[in-house]
């Protein structure tokens, strides 16, 4: 027993040796994964404003600088020098130097005024769909409102006596919608599972690219006791690794911890073993590093697209649907925004919690037993 831990201990002590030569590589995953989780974070975390947007005003009128000065206060547009040819317009929107160009009549404010219909032409940059979707939002809100205005001053109303149907909002988990509440514990869960994946897959096919696999195996220690001494190292800087992001998040991106602490820190390490399962197959089946980082990303990029973070899980058809609960990044993170943003506890989270152990043991047994017979 004590020589099997000193086995252990030492193969393990090697790993970290190979690592402080190959220090470049933990402090890619490191740093890059952090730096990555803050532009991330920023990035999402930050209002779309200031898009650029032209107003082509054919009325120049009063009611037409109105609404270009109600345009202007949204905050949304940052409005460009004005044009007044529509294949100009459609020139600046081919070359992406504008998002938005609205096109006003030049009977605009006769139709206001004589009980017509108004119409405004809005053109929008849909390569970009997401500042698209926002302006589109902004112009949609800003035009209701001025319809609802206009409607009831034609029927002689005061607002105040529509008023009465007041519906009360509560937001729960996230009270300000942030959308980095959303992203940043995806982007953590995804630069974790790279993390492991790519260090547990560097352990075997960087013995055999070094073409020191073959001593490693002729040496006492036992199929067994070769796994367990080179996945230490990888747990170890797996957890330090979620330590440092969950603190990033918390104290940059105000995610906040509203469960148990010690409660997700060991959801994280039963969430690790599945995932390192992997990546020590990815390692034994690799001949060289270079073909391993590919499977990685293959790997990577496929669990991806079932976490949810792309696309809801629950929007995809049913047969993906079964093919995310086998994928182990799905539950982790249905746990991870559980106990950051919910506060729940095992009550809720047992179902994931469950998955996560059965996939644990399937995956974990069945990699066990391909790699020692790989090995041996």
């Amino acid at each position: 027993m004590w020589k099997s831990i000193s086995r252990i201990k030492a193969l393990s002590i090697k790993e970290f040796i190979h690592l402080r030569r190959d220090w470049w590589l933990p402090a890619f995953m490191l740093i890059g994964g952090a730096m990555e989780l803050l532009l991330v974070g920023w990035a999402t975390s930050r209002p779309i404003t200031n898009l650029p947007m032209v107003i082509w005003d054919q009325d120049r009128s009063a009611s037409s600088r109105s609404l270009t000065q109600s345009l202007e206060n949204t905050d949304t547009f940052t409005l460009a020098e004005p044009l007044d040819d529509m294949r100009m317009i459609r020139d600046r929107l081919d070359r992406g130097q504008i998002n938005a160009a609205l096109i006003i009549p030049p009977d605009y404010e006769q139709q206001i005024v004589s009980n017509g219909r108004p119409t405004l032409q809005l053109l929008l940059n849909g390569a970009e769909s997401i500042a698209a979707t926002n302006a589109l939002r902004t112009i949609e809100e800003l035009t209701r409102e001025m319809g609802i205005q206009l409607t009831l001053q034609r029927l002689g109303m005061d607002p105040q006596d529509l008023a009465g149907f007041d519906p009360s909002l509560r937001v729960r988990f996230n009270e300000q919608l942030s959308e980095a509440l959303y992203t940043t514990p995806a982007e953590l869960g995804l630069m974790l599972e790279f993390t492991i994946l790519l260090f547990a897959a560097l352990t075997f096919s960087r013995e055999k690219e070094l073409g020191t696999l073959e001593s490693l195996l002729v040496t006492p220690y036992n199929s067994l006791e070769i796994i367990i001494g080179k996945s230490l190292p990888v747990v170890l800087v797996a957890i330090t690794d979620f330590f440092i992001m969950l603190a990033m998040i918390h104290f940059f991106f105000d995610v906040p911890i509203r469960g148990s602490l010690p409660l997700l820190v060991a959801l994280a390490f039963i969430y690790i073993l599945p995932v390192l399962a992997i990546g020590l197959v990815i390692s034994v089946i690799s001949s060289n590093q270079h073909q391993a980082f590919l499977l990685v990303m293959i790997i990577g990029f496929v669990n991806f697209m079932f976490t949810g973070y792309a696309a809801p899980v629950e929007s995809m058809p049913e047969f993906l649907q079964l093919v995310a609960q086998v994928v182990p990044a799905h539950h982790w993170l249905v746990i991870l925004r559980g106990i950051a943003l919910k506060g729940a506890d095992l009550g809720v989270l047992w179902p994931n919690l469950l998955a996560l152990v059965i996939l644990t043991l399937v995956i974990g047994g069945i990699s066990l037993r391909y790699i020692r017979r790989a090995l041996e």
